[in-house]
């Protein structure tokens, strides 16, 4: 198990927020040098933008890392209509404010379908696909998945309503925390539950409950229900990051096999002997291969 400094998993450098065209303000937080290359974060589940990853590579790497609280999470205002490309579009206006180029994009777990349709319809130069959530509700994966898990999945397109209303009635930081790690491998459980990073991720919980927990709700039903984005129009180059002890059920059952077909410029980094925890154990190498790839 590789150990995290405090430096890691640090408390924001920045944090800031806009009004989009809409007039809902969406929220980030920063660090690294502002100078620095733009790598737009997009978090997990339930978590806000205050907890974001290899931040003791930032000044190496020359990086700014910026990472949105997604509507109804952390600082960012509550979207009643939320899908993936809703928050695609919310994610597009902030690069565009922030950068006149296109900008590599880094998303983990149920991160990754938001980051997905932005890449799809963004500026977005390259994706980087850490321990990804996968389209369960696909035929490849659908009957192989837990009981449980299945018909959640199969609840989000049927009955949306009832699926928010069920996680809303038991989602709270503490509880999924617990949730995140028992569902995880021995490998992973080690990792998830040790200082620093334990500290770090039950803070960036409870920043993404600080609303409540129906931005997580319909973060969930956007990410189980069929995925609403062109796939075709992903052109920019995607790198799937995936370890073969990462034992959650919501991610890639495949270790993103399909997945890298479903991409026609994708490259897959598969570690037999590695957990879900690789976006912090591989941040540097992860973050290295985003900007030394950067195309703008």
């Amino acid at each position: 198990m590789n150990s995290l400094s405090l430096e890691a998993v640090r408390q924001p450098d920045r944090i800031a927020e806009m009004t989009l065209q809409d007039g809902r303000t969406l929220a980030w937080s920063e660090w690294g040098p502002e100078a620095g290359q733009p790598v737009l974060y997009i978090s997990g589940a339930g978590t806000a933008g205050v907890f974001a990853f290899g931040l003791d590579a930032l000044e190496e790497l020359n990086i700014r890392m910026i990472a949105p609280d997604r509507p109804g999470l952390g600082r960012s205002d509550f979207d009643p209509d939320k899908t993936l490309l809703s928050v695609a579009s919310d994610f597009s206006e902030l690069i565009n404010r922030l950068s006149p180029a296109k900008t590599p994009v880094a998303a983990v777990s149920q991160g990754v379908p938001f980051a997905l349709a932005l890449a799809a319809t963004g500026p977005v130069s390259k994706l980087a696909i850490v321990s990804g959530q996968d389209e369960l509700c696909r035929p490849e994966f659908l009957s192989g998945l837990p009981d449980q898990l299945r018909q959640m999945v199969e609840q989000a397109e049927a009955d949306p309503a009832g699926l928010i209303a069920m996680l809303e009635g038991f989602a709270e930081p503490e509880s999924f925390l617990e949730f995140i790690v028992s569902t995880s491998s021995d490998l992973d459980k080690a990792f998830y539950s040790a200082e620093p990073f334990l500290s770090a991720f039950r803070r960036g919980l409870k920043a993404g409950f600080q609303q409540g927990p129906k931005g997580y709700a319909l973060d969930t039903v956007a990410a189980m229900a069929p995925w609403t984005f062109e796939w075709k129009a992903i052109s920019c180059p995607v790198s799937l990051w995936y370890g073969g002890q990462d034992a959650s059920p919501v991610h890639s059952p495949d270790g993103g096999a399909f997945l890298e077909t479903r991409l026609q410029n994708a490259s897959r980094h598969f570690f037999e002997d590695e957990g879900g925890s690789l976006l912090w154990t591989r941040a540097r190498d992860i973050l290295s291969d985003l900007v030394a790839t950067n195309e703008n």
